[in-house]
């Protein structure tokens, strides 16, 4: 625990009201969305604005106290857990949206603003921020900045990296700095906006976030595609891909994962299905309406027994926010819910498939799969019991095997979720041990004291051997 002197300290700087170290409170800010992963900080702090995070920072420097930076913590990698104790530095109160600048096409918030919150602001414009993770409705910007969210609308928009375009911070040490800024090109010196993009609250704290806003699409329309057979989807995004056609949404559904939507959200998912792809496009109405007909063609060659197009605006909310619902839906089977990200070059995903059904097979453990089909980012999830030993044994085993597929097939150990505890023992697999030797310096270089999120990204131990198969 801190001493009383320094909590005394911290609440001079942010307010009484904004500073709990009582156990209950403390034990609401040791997990984030992962499981297994739970530790308690010793002390909460929210501050109000970028001057209050200066001066915490500066006292956690002097006292050595390390500081983990936290939104809304729906992140699936353990990476807010304050595995070292310290500070726990919430961000939830700094959620204003500070401009909307309809001559740039930019808006500037604060981190602690949600994500829906902000999409619906700048629709109402008529503008659009296209990132789209699937916890939209909860998590910040700020988290979705550290984390470098992706989401449904990946393929065709990107991910949340290609939206900021500058960013204020604030330094271990307590120094503030801004970077990059509204001009579209700017290439005055390295490029510290995009490396503190991704970096999981390890190397600076984000208090302000310029972001890049695009017209709103005009028109929108929605196919599902029903299959039989997995593979048959699988080659049905190859194809798609392949013939030019880029939807704003192209999701994978599993049978298990479409029974445990179906059952929480009833939406009339095929429950006799092997397989659905959910097919969204938007843009203008011409080009929208071609794509989908020419999408929903392919699924029918490669064998989808029933391809539904056109449904209305308001069916296409639902099933999307449906597939929003595959975590929660998945989680009310089995006490425990491990929901990983793997992600591999499109024209591998059938490959990746089955990869993630034969581990799963192996290892005798249930793994339904979902995600971004369309850019190769599935989401294999565990349904289990950590209570288990052995049984954990065996997940453990069957995920290890996942990366390892994803790596042989040109992948990569994480597409959207991040390191943070849950992959680091993966990292070197795809870095290399130069690639990790100069992550350690950038972080060594911002900072010396390895106060910010500590024990998080970088490997703690030595890392696991990597054997590559021979295809």
């Amino acid at each position: 625990m801190l001493e009383q002197r320094v909590v005394d300290e911290l609440r001079s700087v942010v307010g009484p009201t904004w500073v709990l170290d009582g156990a209950a409170d403390r034990a609401a800010y040791a997990y984030d969305a992962s499981p297994r992963h739970r530790a308690l900080p010793d002390v909460v702090v929210l501050p109000g604005d970028a001057e209050q995070v200066q001066a915490v920072v500066r006292i956690a420097a002097r006292e050595g106290i390390p500081i983990v930076p936290r939104g809304q913590a729906t992140n699936l990698s353990g990476g807010t857990v304050p595995v070292e104790g310290g500070m726990v530095l919430a961000m939830n109160r700094m959620n204003r949206i500070l401009e909307l600048d309809r001559e740039n096409l930019t808006v500037t918030v604060e981190p602690g603003v949600i994500t829906a919150d902000l999409q619906r602001r700048v629709e109402a414009e008529g503008l659009f921020y296209p990132p789209d993770p699937g916890s939209v409705a909860v998590s910040t910007i700020g988290g979705n900045v550290a984390e470098n969210a992706g989401g449904l609308r990946g393929l065709k928009y990107g991910v949340t990296g290609d939206y900021v375009m500058g960013l204020e911070a604030v330094l271990p040490n307590g120094d503030r700095i801004t970077t990059g800024g509204k001009n579209v090109k700017d290439v005055a010196g390295y490029d510290l906006t995009q490396l503190l993009v991704g970096s999981e609250g390890t190397l600076a704290i984000i208090t302000r976030i310029i972001l890049r806003l695009v017209p709103l699409p005009p028109a929108r329309q929605v196919a599902l595609a029903v299959f039989h057979d997995l593979e048959q989807a699988g080659r049905s995004v190859e194809r798609i891909i392949a013939a030019r056609i880029i939807p704003a949404t192209l999701e994978f559904l599993d049978r298990g994962t479409i029974q445990a939507v179906e059952a929480f959200a009833r939406v009339g998912l095929p429950t006799d299905a092997e397989a659905v792809l959910l097919i969204l496009q938007d843009g203008p109405e011409e080009q929208v309406t071609r794509d989908v007909a020419a999408a929903a063609a392919i699924c029918r060659e490669e064998g989808a027994v029933r391809v539904e197009v056109g449904r209305s605006p308001e069916e296409a909310d639902r099933l999307m926010a449906a597939r929003r619902a595959a975590l929660s839906a998945l989680a009310r089977i089995r006490p425990t819910t491990i929901l990983e990200d793997a992600t591999v070059p499109r024209s591998r995903l059938v490959a990746m498939l089955r990869a993630i059904q034969e581990a799963a097979a192996r290892h005798r453990v249930t793994i339904c799969t979902f995600g971004h089909a369309g850019d190769g980012n599935l989401h294999p999830t565990c349904l289990t019991d950590e209570r288990d030993e052995e049984e954990m044994v065996r997940v453990e085993s069957a995920f290890e095997e996942i990366f390892r597929a994803a790596i042989e097939l040109g992948g990569t150990i994480t597409g959207e979720h991040g390191v943070g505890l849950a992959k680091q023992a993966y990292l070197e697999w795809k870095v290399g041990p130069a690639g990790v030797a100069a992550m350690r310096a950038i972080k060594q270089a911002f900072d010396p004291q390895n106060l910010l999120n500590p024990g998080k990204i970088l490997p703690r131990s030595t890392p696991r051997r990597l054997v590559v198969r021979q295809s």
